[in-house]
């Protein structure tokens, strides 16, 4: 099969692309899928963790191909699966969190890691959910309940795309952050209250607001005066949810910091908690169900071609893509066949 594989990281893991015609078939486990990769989604953990010095030679296969998000249809299903040959499902491929090897013609998927894509939803939208949809659904939906105010910092963005439409879904009211070309995008998505972080402090901007939130999820992770004050703006018992943020030395010290250091001595005074998603098949489903029904639209900000991998890569790494990059594999080769 062809798939896009790398064996280093120096300068940029996409300086380090090369596109293998001839890389060898993947073999499933009984516990996996074998699928034929249609299109896939980048997100930017398939490259942040894997360009931290040292770490990142840890923990990437030699060679390795990026790429989790994904839609295809069933090659060879899992033992005990319901699924069918050539039957079209999506979710998140892989056994590795940072280089699932979905950005090939073929690749594996967990069993608990596929939902069968509904009639009727774009097949290009599906590719879209694996770990944005995931992480924005389980960073809210089973922590929220109908009017609770949540704020979700970084609205614009892959997982924040799908956070606004996904609280709104569940009856939450929304405040969101995002810089001012995508102001009217995010109120298009159904943000209640949309902050313009280029027009001043969103710390002041939530302090003011007039009532202080049920949940909050940070999407972005820099700034720092948001989470050291949160306990100004979210209620007694709120949830601080960290999702975003680079690893880096002074990120490290900061949650030692934050979990070492007594409030009393000018440590931590809220409730955080870090953010890992988790394949789940139901929630798969309940996202294919809600896109079924229009209550969630994917938001592609650019779809390369597979060939192109290379400068989507270079687009995911500007940050400033609004909704998601995605790459397509064989939508042609896809559409021929059925």
């Amino acid at each position: 099969m062809r798939a896009w594989q790398y064996t280093s990281v120096k300068g940029g893991l996409e300086n380090n692309l090369k596109l293998s015609p001839n890389a060898p078939l993947p073999r499933p486990k009984p516990n996996q899928h074998l699928v034929e990769v249609i299109a896939i989604a980048l997100n930017p953990i398939d490259y942040k963790p894997v360009e931290i010095p040292l770490i990142g030679r840890l923990i990437v296969p030699n060679p390795a191909t990026p790429g989790i998000d994904f839609v295809g249809r069933i090659v060879t299903p899992a033992q005990e699966s319901s699924f069918k040959l050539g039957q079209l499902v999506f979710g998140a491929a892989g056994a590795s969190p940072v280089a699932g090897g979905a950005l090939a013609e073929f690749a594996l998927v967990g069993v608990n890691a596929a939902a069968a894509l509904p009639e009727g939803v774009d097949i290009i939208d599906a590719a879209t959910v694996g770990v944005a949809g995931l992480t924005a659904y389980q960073s809210i939906v089973p922590k929220v309940k109908e009017g609770d105010r949540i704020f979700i910092n970084g609205g614009s963005g892959g997982t924040g795309v799908f956070g606004i439409q996904f609280a709104k879904a569940v009856g939450c009211h929304v405040t969101t952050t995002c810089s001012t070309p995508n102001v009217e995008f995010c109120k298009g998505l159904g943000a209640d209250k949309v902050v313009d972080y280029k027009k001043g402090s969103v710390l002041d901007a939530l302090k003011e607001a007039g009532y202080k939130f049920d949940h909050v999820v940070d999407n972005v992770g820099a700034d720092k005066e948001l989470y050291w004050h949160c306990q100004d703006f979210m209620k007694p018992g709120a949830v601080y949810v960290m999702v975003g943020g680079s690893p880096s030395l002074d990120s490290i010290k900061d949650v030692i910091k934050r979990k070492l250091l007594p409030g009393f001595l000018g440590g931590f005074k809220g409730k955080m908690e870090g953010f890992w998603p988790e394949p789940k098949v139901k929630d798969l489903e309940t996202i294919g169900d809600w896109m079924k029904e229009g209550k969630v639209k994917a938001v592609i900000d650019e779809n390369f071609k597979f060939e192109d991998a290379v400068q989507a890569f270079q687009k995911l790494k500007t940050g400033r893509a609004r909704g998601k990059i995605v790459i397509d594999v064989m939508s042609e080769t896809y559409k021929n066949k059925s």
